[in-house]
């Protein structure tokens, strides 16, 4: 399964089933586990962990050191977890120690070609990141999260759970969870409600969500004003409907936790 051209460190872990295909070069204290395909021409860069069932595509450097002129040689990682496509040229950094040490990738994430993961970012789960895609370091991506081709990431910014960025969109704080955004820089569009109706979210939790995003965009409140409207209206809720609207509590938790600010 390993291609005779391929350079493989001693000390390298590989599962006897992982494909390794000519020209590439896996480095030191590099970890692979089953299932995962890599194509020819590919170079993995210690401490690395891949997980299962991945497929990576030629010409993807992983593993490189972070570029960040902080970073003095210490040992940090980049960790990859399972059933994740990468296309080439696909550039993913490890982390530095004024951080977790650590760049994480999530799980069945579709990543095109020459997107850049820099160091320390954490990216989550089932996300779609296409050609161009440049997260900075340190950025959260949450969950199912679709970053349209040449969008770039300020560092430090979180992107919400269920998200949405347009072609082309800078964004420069933070999203919130199931929100719409495109631009230079990135301003809200709304809902992503096409997306959340193919994940199957509720008309209801819809209807909340968006009764939500006027208070928040359209009503000519504080932002502050607008987060205890809708606690307000959460509560009152609550009394007949224990469950009322997770979906917009987790919205007011994630804007409490925001440290960049929201983009509005």
């Amino acid at each position: 399964m390993i291609h005779p051209q391929a350079i493989i460190d001693p000390s390298a872990i590989i599962a006897d089933d992982v494909s390794i295909g000519p020209f590439s070069v896996i480095g030191a204290h590099v970890e692979i586990a089953s299932g995962t395909s890599i194509a020819s021409h590919v170079v993995v860069n210690g401490p690395t962990k891949i997980g299962r069932d991945n497929k990576i595509y030629s010409f993807a450097s992983l593993g490189g050191d972070p570029q960040d002129k902080k970073y003095d040689g210490e040992e940090t990682q980049l960790i990859i977890g399972d059933r994740n496509v990468i296309r080439e040229y696909c550039t993913f950094s490890r982390g530095t120690v004024q951080d977790e040490g650590v760049t994480r990738v999530g799980d069945d994430n579709w990543i095109m070609a020459a997107v850049h993961f820099a160091h320390d970012c954490r990216v989550g789960n089932n996300g779609i990141f296409a050609n161009n895609t440049t997260l900075a370091g340190h950025v959260v991506v949450e969950d199912f999260v679709i970053l349209g081709g040449f969008t770039m990431v300020h560092q430090f910014c979180k992107l919400g759970a269920h998200s949405f960025a347009a072609m082309n969109s800078v964004i420069s704080k933070d999203v919130l969870p199931y929100l719409m955004v495109s631009g230079h820089l990135a301003k809200p569009h709304g809902l992503n409600s096409e997306g959340l109706k193919r994940r199957g979210f509720s008309r209801e939790a819809l209807k909340e969500l968006r009764q939500a995003y006027k208070t928040i965009y359209r009503s000519n409140l504080t932002l502050k004003d607008a987060v205890v409207q809708i606690k307000l209206q959460l509560e009152s809720q609550r009394e007949t409907n224990p469950q009322a609207c997770k979906e917009v509590a987790q919205q007011l938790l994630f804007l409490e936790g925001s440290n960049r600010g929201i983009v509005r």
